[in-house]
């Protein structure tokens, strides 16, 4: 693949834009693991795309056909493109994955699902809209954990309801938790298959009790990392995938 491409598939700015780059001698390749790279100045030179890095304007960046990333999502900021109060998730991404070219009306990397504004925890991100159709649908029924605090102690009445189902305002099933436990008097561990709008916040509303903290810690077998700090993201890994997937 020519490098002006690989960079512009990359999220580096149009093939002009990335052209210039090169050009200009901001680009450095490093083929197959190398710890020298090669500074191109030709555009148009072709490059194998396995195990290729580049070094743009000083920021190393490992090329990915489609990217897949996880981010701690900290309080207040929304997941959304066009935030309406908050800063959108969007911004503690690098310009790269917001300008990944797309086939459809936006570009970038977006969200597999969404997290309230108040929400935190393990969020994906990907431009690969078959992976966000499958790992957000409710056919796929992939567990989510998610940690409660709640302003009442918690009672095994209120899990034993949460368990068996309880009926929410705008849809006369029930609903239920496909796991549920006390960790603390106040801190509840619900696991979802589902995602309804505000789910856990209503569900806990309907054993009478209230959310004041939620925090998703997660999703089939892959857990939010201890070192990843809120607010910062990175590339899922093959054994990410392989957690992922795990019911």
């Amino acid at each position: 693949m020519e490098l002006q491409e690989i960079l512009y598939c990359q999220g580096f700015g149009t093939r002009r834009v990335c052209a210039g780059l090169v050009q200009q001698g901001w680009v450095t390749v490093y083929e197959n693991g190398q710890t020298t790279g090669e500074k191109c100045l030709d555009a148009f030179q072709e490059f194998k795309t396995e195990g290729l890095e580049l070094d743009v304007q000083g920021k190393r960046w490992p090329f990915h056909a489609k990217a897949y990333i996880m981010l701690n999502k900290p309080m207040n900021v929304e997941c959304s493109q066009k935030p309406s109060v908050y800063p959108s998730i969007y911004s503690l991404l690098p310009p790269p994955l917001r300008q990944r070219p797309q086939k459809g009306a936006v570009d970038g990397v977006q969200a597999v699902g969404r997290l309230d504004q108040d929400t935190t925890g393990l969020l994906l991100l990907s431009d690969d809209g078959k992976f966000i159709h499958k790992m957000s649908s409710p056919k796929t029924h992939l567990p989510k954990v998610y940690h409660a605090t709640v302003k009442h102690p918690l009672d095994q009445k209120q899990i034993d309801k949460l368990l068996s189902g309880v009926v929410l305002d705008d849809d006369p099933k029930p609903v239920k938790a496909s796991s549920c436990q006390i960790l603390s008097p106040n801190l509840l561990e619900l696991v979802l298959t589902e995602g309804k709008y505000h789910q856990v916040k209503r569900m806990v509303a309907a054993v009478s009790n209230r959310v004041e903290g939620l925090h998703r810690a997660k999703i089939g077998g892959l857990e939010l990392p201890v070192d990843l700090a809120p607010g910062q993201w990175r590339w899922l890994s093959p054994a990410d995938f392989n957690l992922l997937m795990q019911k």
